[in-house]
């Protein structure tokens, strides 16, 4: 039973706000960024927040807008709600939803939502006839806090790759992380100690492409959210210590056409499709843009260098991960699919699967070429086999990345009108900034030298 123009996804987070006794909620939405913003109401607003949507000033929030333009409007996906399990006891609880961006003015959806900007591109994923679906694999470290409470980059633990206890001392962590993440409805597939001490890695289920990018959202907040209760810090910095294994979000993606994956083909040598191809061409063509979105911060290129199984090289391979994609072995024909391992957990997961889709879908509008395969490890090609090879390197800073997204017309349409300047702003002042300070390694290097 509905109340007045409230829906039946609507009222049944009505109806489980109150069997769950939740008393406020946090309606949460993202900054161009990739920061997670929320607004948080008494849960009785709840009705109010679907039927009119909730206001706030949107000047303060990083890449929306200026100040005589500020008021914006959330409007929560009632689809996305779920009780934080951190904040979950016996006599109250906190909820959650996801919202999209809503200009007042206008009464339409906000073009600088992030969110906004994925959906554009699903949009016209659909109107060629897909479906999008997406799984990210994030990685991150867990770090000592000192007596203050602030992160170090102590790990706690001499782990290694799938190492269990007694080196992986982080077990029980990640263990009530994925207990919290399975209470907000997420399905885990596997968590495993990383290769680096204090790295770690959760993965979840495949889902729709909007779905996902939520999730890994979401995913970032409750893994810092449990990992503060046991007084660690998690962070997915890409590179937070010199000389070990960065971390990455390596995304696989397929299309689905007609209930079908659309990238399957039995009598392809690689089980893919034309579309497949195409798809995976249209990534590589465009990979030195999508690389100023998927790796958006002046440390991901400390990760993005040969030596610690990053792919650093634009090319595709289906059996060693030195590429920039691999297809990964597929059981069944509905998983078929190819995986972007480039993206790092800093990027703005809306903006970077929006970037990776548009790329995509171009190389199959255009029906572009897809280069053969490289079966050799490329870490240990020289440049003249690259250049035999035809293989370009990805951009080696976020200055090269930013330039070359503003050269690429078709990325940087993706992000659209509103977010391309103001991303590509924020970037450009980020790289600046970190031109102009000294660190530490030169301090150590130079100061008593010279």
């Amino acid at each position: 039973m509905t109340s007045g123009n409230i829906s039946e996804a609507e009222q049944a987070v009505l109806d489980e706000i109150e069997a769950k006794d939740v008393d406020f909620l946090r309606l949460q939405f993202t900054d161009i960024l990739g920061t997670v913003k929320n607004v948080a109401v008494p849960a009785r607003q709840a009705e109010k927040a679907f039927a009119e949507g909730i206001y706030f000033d949107g000047s303060s929030i990083e890449g929306f807008v200026r100040i005589q333009e500020s008021d914006m409007r959330l409007v929560p996906d009632p689809e996305t709600f779920a009780v934080l399990p951190w904040r979950n006891n016996e006599d109250s609880a906190a909820g959650r939803m996801i919202c999209d961006v809503y200009d007042t003015s206008s009464g339409e959806p906000f073009e600088g939502d992030p969110r906004r900007v994925l959906k554009n591109a699903l949009d016209r994923a659909e109107e060629m006839g897909y479906t999008v679906n997406a799984a990210p694999e994030p990685e991150f470290f867990l770090f000592e806090e000192d007596e203050d409470g602030r992160a170090t980059t102590k790990t706690n633990d001499a782990g290694g790759y799938f190492d269990v206890a007694p080196k992986d001392l982080a077990s029980d962590v990640r263990r009530d992380i994925i207990y919290g993440l399975e209470e907000m409805g997420f399905e885990i597939e596997a968590s495993h100690h990383e290769v680096a001490e204090g790295q770690h890695e959760i993965n979840f289920e495949y889902d729709d492409a909007l779905t996902t990018a939520d999730n890994v959202a979401t995913f970032r907040t409750v893994v810092r959210a449990i990992a503060s209760q046991h007084d660690y810090h998690a962070t997915f910095m890409p590179k937070p210590i010199p000389k070990i294994n960065g971390s990455g979000m390596h995304t696989h993606i397929s299309l689905f056409e007609d209930g079908e994956n659309a990238f399957h083909d039995d009598d392809d040598e690689f089980n893919l499709s034309e579309e497949a191809h195409a798809f995976t061409a249209g990534i590589l063509e465009h990979a030195p843009a999508i690389t100023a979105v998927a790796n958006p911060t002046v440390n991901s290129y400390k990760r993005l260098v040969p030596g610690y199984e990053a792919p650093v090289y634009v090319a595709w391979s289906d059996r060693n991960r030195s590429a920039l994609i691999r297809k990964p072995a597929a059981r069944v024909p509905a998983a078929s699919r190819i995986e972007a391992r480039f993206p790092d957990p800093s990027c703005n997961p809306y903006l970077a699967l929006a970037a990776l889709i548009h790329a995509g879908l171009e190389g199959i509008e255009n029906d572009l070429d897809c280069p053969d395969p490289v079966r050799e490890n490329i870490y240990e090609f020289d440049e003249a086999k690259r250049d035999e090879y035809g293989i370009d390197t990805l951009p080696s800073n976020l200055g090269e990345a930013v330039d070359a997204l503003e050269d690429d017309e078709v990325i940087y349409d993706a992000l659209g009108e509103h977010v391309a300047p103001k991303f590509v702003e924020a970037k450009s002042q980020e790289f600046e900034e970190y031109l102009i300070d000294v660190s530490d390694w030169e301090l150590d290097r130079y100061l008593e030298k010279y």
